[in-house]
Formats: structure tokens, C-alpha cells, sequence
């Protein structure tokens, strides 16, 4: 029998919020390959114009053990700066986790930049703690590999997403 794992994560940023949230969330579909083009090979909405209840088709790059995952959007909220959306199929899916739900914010930190902030639900499968507490740490050093690189972009090029 399943169960439901709630996990947080939180990374200050010099970024201001309303750049991060429109460079990371709202324009991901062409920012992540062109920040990570040897991991990310596209993004594709496949059902919807994007907005909630969308599906988002995530293909990989060759050579990767994970081939695609589809999200659903579950909500985009540009005045508060909130994504919500749900992984439904592939990914870290695996034989563990019958989906995984993301709600995302960024808010305002110290001196212009911001804290963004991921409450992940692991909705299991099976009770196997190990290797599920395992597969999230592993998520975690993942979204933050992310968020770096992203970072990293976005200062280095400071009249994009302005």
C-alpha cells in the first residue's frame, strides 16, 4: 500500500523574482534546452494552449535513462508567482510513484532577489523507504542543478527576461 510524502525545498537567489519566475516557469519550454541542451532535447505541449490543464510533453536527450515524462499544469498564478503541476507519466515516475505534484512560488527575498520555493508530493506506490527517500534526494540535487544552471544563465545574460 502506498502512501503520501510531502517534501520542501527552498533556494535564495540574487535573481529578482519577477525575472526568475518568468525566465524559469513561464518560458521554460525554450529556456532549459538552451541552458541545458546535452540533458533537455525539447518541450511540446501536447494538450491545451498551455495554461491549466495543459499537457506538456518533455523529451530527453539521447543517451539519457530517462527518455520523456508528461506534466499537467494544474495552475499558473503571474500575480503571485505560483506554478502548480503534476508529473502523470514517465520521468522519475518509475516503478515507485504513481504521480508527483509540484507547487511552486517564487517570492521576494533580500535585496532585489528571491526565494524560490517547491512543496513536492510523492504519492507512492509500495512502502519501500529506502529507495523512496532515495529517489527524493536524488530529485533534490536534481532541481537544484536546475535552478543553478538557470542562475548561472540569467546572470550571465542580464537584458534577457527583463
Amino acid at each position: 500500500m502506498g502512501s503520501v510524502i510531502v517534501d520542501d525545498l527552498q533556494i535564495s537567489s540574487s535573481i529578482p523574482p519577477a525575472r526568475l519566475f518568468k525566465s524559469f516557469i513561464l518560458d521554460s519550454d525554450n529556456l532549459m534546452p538552451k541552458v541545458l541542451p546535452g540533458f533537455f532535447k525539447s518541450f511540446e505541449t501536447v494538450h491545451g494552449d498551455g495554461g491549466a490543464g495543459s499537457i506538456k510533453l518533455i523529451t530527453w536527450a539521447e543517451g539519457d535513462q530517462i527518455k520523456s515524462a508528461k506534466h499537467r499544469t494544474d495552475e499558473i498564478d503571474e500575480t503571485n508567482r505560483v506554478f502548480k503541476y503534476t508529473l502523470i507519466e514517465g520521468g522519475a515516475l518509475g516503478d515507485d510513484f504513481e504521480l508527483v505534484s509540484y507547487d511552486m512560488k517564487v517570492e521576494d527575498g533580500p535585496d532585489g532577489g528571491c526565494v524560490y520555493k517547491v512543496t513536492s508530493k510523492y504519492h507512492t506506490k509500495e512502502d519501500n523507504q529506502n529507495v523512496i527517500q532515495e529517489k527524493i534526494k536524488q530529485g533534490h540535487e536534481g532541481a537544484k542543478a536546475f535552478f543553478h544552471a538557470v542562475e548561472a544563465y540569467l546572470q550571465a545574460n542580464p537584458n534577457e527576461y527583463n
